[in-house]
């Protein structure tokens, strides 16, 4: 009757009352995703907006090809920091380029804005080791958000 008791204190209510089901319980769910990945995914994302748009004007091309490379520096560095593959086919953008090539621009510049919030939010949150590269992928997109007016 004690050791009953006891096993109930032990392994809970629901539990069953076997000594090996008791120490073979798999409570803990694991490490969730690593905080950068959202990062990186947006680091692919404006890689290939960039791409898309400098094939759909190639009159942008000189402009928006490097920031694209730039882009796609950063997720190769986010990927190897977070310690995960990057993808082997480039991401595909969120949307089509605007058929004007000062409305894909204006669009471009406003994905880098909004890119430049997610990096520096996240650079205020990240561990020291962290803090640089993020600081450096905000600086970037803070130029890039310059460099497309």
């Amino acid at each position: 009757m004690l050791r009953a008791g006891a096993l109930l204190a032990l392994g809970g209510a629901t539990a069953p009352l076997t000594g090996c089901d008791l120490l073979d319980r798999d409570d803990d769910p694991g490490p969730g995703p690593d905080p950068l990945t959202p990062l990186l995914d947006e680091a692919l994302r404006l890689a290939a907006g960039h791409r898309d748009a400098a094939a759909a004007h190639p009159a942008l091309a000189g402009l928006l090809t490097p920031i694209a490379e730039a882009h796609g520096a950063h997720a190769a560095e986010l990927a190897r920091v977070i310690g995960v593959p990057l993808p082997s086919a480039p991401a595909a953008a969120t949307s089509a380029p605007a058929a004007d090539p000062a409305a894909a621009r204006a669009a471009l510049r406003e994905r880098e804005r909004t890119g430049r919030e997610t990096a520096t939010s996240a650079c205020a949150a990240a561990p020291a080791e962290r803090a640089a590269l993020l600081a450096s992928i905000a600086a970037a997109r803070a130029t890039h958000v310059e460099a497309l007016k």
